[in-house]
């Protein structure tokens, strides 16, 4: 398999490409080709692609075609056209391309058209906080740019009581994440009665996140929203984005249990790649001790940014990430009356710490970033121009994703993944075929595993009674409603199961475990 989805591409497709600054990137990789050949297992180099362009479609709303051409947006790449051609023609997508490459035009497009024709409303939901909010300012960008007058709200565990009503009730778009469906939303879906009823599309960001137990919960979660969708009278389309994984179609089908259609083929264009892969240079060649994988990041990093490139390092730690932001900050940071050009970002920051980060990354005030996989999933921190993995992050998908934080706006990217002493970590860089001609993994669920369905089923129960007939996804559950009457939780009358009991069945069901 080729490079081709390995380093990516271009911004969001929002705004006219920056000129893209190749020689820089090219000169620093054929530096650290020269200077540490000894250390670089293999090399791949991916050359620029031109985009593929499609057409506006002519049914778009004139206001929001102004709002795109003020945005630089005279023409969609082809995939953005073909996944707008199939909810045109009703029917349900993924899309499936690389970092970078326009995904979000796939469904803000539709879903703000939708807003503007019909009145329709859609239900967005991220696995972070940060991407929720992260979408909200991309969609109130846009909104402002064309004086669309559609509402955006997040909806979390941070949106104050005495604002939930204005969401639930005036908002047309709701961004949310899969905990606030499953114990905040669907259990109360009454007082989103307003809402439901006009719902018209339901996106889903992020789809390769929801595997193993957390995938199986969200699957059953998505159940039961179409349950609630069905007592309203709507039947919404889904969209759903993923990162490359080996089976986009085949997981959000599962995922959703709706028929899905593909979109894979980016038309996106995309400046030239570069990926190296590094081994450190033996310390004690007798016992076999290398130098550490950190201390060659460090060295990759402070090059970069002395080259006058942007980078973002990828740890595999907290720690790390805070070892690593210690050593460069030693180097470019030492004089505190001058603005930082290092900064930390993972879990357990403060989110307004974390907000400003984000912020100065776009801006383009900061050097270098040093991250968990926190950086991992789609938030915006505006173009890079190197990306250094401390470590292959074990996955195929997951490494690629990282790579592919840089490289934006067609600009020529390096890539440099530095293996660990971790015995997975040599097999790759001495074996790297392996990474470069694999398929990214499958991600795999199993929304009918027994303990985790009969809890969704329980929460069902509360949310809507059963009847005799009713399916839970493809299966036949009335084992599941006799067992649970068995318990005293539902009553039988007639054909219908209600609950009874005085339990809040959802807040007892965690969507991490079993």
């Amino acid at each position: 398999m080729s490079l081709n989805a390995v380093l990516s591409d271009v911004e969001s497709g929002f705004g006219a490409p920056e000129a893209p600054a190749p020689d820089r990137v090219a000169a620093l990789a054929a530096k650290l080709k020269r200077k540490y050949r000894g250390c670089i297992t293999a090399e791949a180099v991916t050359p620029a692609q031109i985009g593929r362009y499609a057409p506006i479609p002519d049914s778009i709303d004139p206001r929001l075609r102004q709002a795109l051409q003020s945005r630089g947006v005279r023409e969609l790449y082809s995939h953005q056209a073909e996944a707008w051609r199939v909810l045109d023609d009703g029917g349900h997508c993924v899309v499936a391309t690389p970092t970078a490459s326009g995904k979000t035009l796939c469904f803000n497009g539709p879903v703000l058209n939708a807003a503007l024709q019909h009145e329709a409303k859609a239900l967005y939901l991220f696995p972070t906080k940060a991407l929720a909010q992260d979408q909200v300012a991309e969609l109130m960008e846009l909104n402002r740019a064309g004086e669309l007058g559609v509402r955006a709200y997040t909806f979390d565990g941070d949106t104050p009581s005495d604002a939930r009503q204005a969401v639930r009730t005036k908002g047309d778009v709701v961004v949310t994440n899969p905990d606030m469906l499953h114990q905040a939303i669907l259990p109360h879906h009454t007082k989103w009665a307003q809402f439901f009823q006009s719902l018209r599309f339901i996106v889903i960001d992020e789809v390769h996140s929801y595997r193993g137990v957390f995938g199986a919960h969200v699957a059953n979660v998505l159940r039961r929203l179409q349950r609630v969708c069905a007592f309203y009278g709507v039947r919404p389309q889904y969209i759903c984005c993923s990162a490359t994984i080996g089976n986009p179609r085949e997981h959000a089908q599962a995922l959703t249990g709706m028929a899905m259609q593909a979109v894979t083929d980016s038309g996106a264009p995309r400046g030239a790649s570069h990926l190296l892969f590094w081994n450190p240079p033996p310390i004690n060649p007798d016992l076999g001790i290398r130098a550490s994988a950190r201390s060659q990041v460090s060295k990759l990093a402070r090059m970069s940014v002395k080259a006058g490139l942007k980078a973002i390092l990828f740890a595999q730690s907290r720690l790390m990430v805070e070892v690593l932001t210690k050593y460069l900050k030693d180097v470019f940071d030492h004089d505190p009356r001058k603005p930082a050009r290092v900064r930390a970002y993972r879990g357990g920051y403060l989110p307004e710490e974390r907000r400003l980060t984000e912020k100065l990354m776009r801006a383009g005030s900061i050097d270098a970033i040093v991250s968990t996989s926190a950086l991992e999933l789609g938030v915006d921190i505006g173009a890079l121009d190197v990306a250094l993995l401390c470590g292959y992050p074990g996955s195929i998908a997951a490494t690629r994703q990282r790579l592919g934080r840089a490289g934006r706006r067609q600009q020529s990217a390096l890539g440099v993944l530095v293996a660990s002493s971790e015995a997975l970590d040599q097999f790759v860089v001495r074996n790297p075929a392996y990474f470069l001609e694999q398929s990214p993994e499958h991600a795999r669920i199993d929304p009918d595993q027994l303990l985790i369905m009969l809890d969704h089923i329980r929460c069902a129960a509360f949310e809507l009674p059963f009847t005799d007939h009713d399916r839970y996804g493809e299966r036949d559950i009335r084992e599941f409603l006799e067992y649970l009457a068995e318990e005293g939780v539902l009553h039988r009358d007639g054909t219908r199961w209600h609950w009874i009991d005085d339990s809040y069945p959802a807040g007892a069901v965690n969507l991490r475990s079993v």
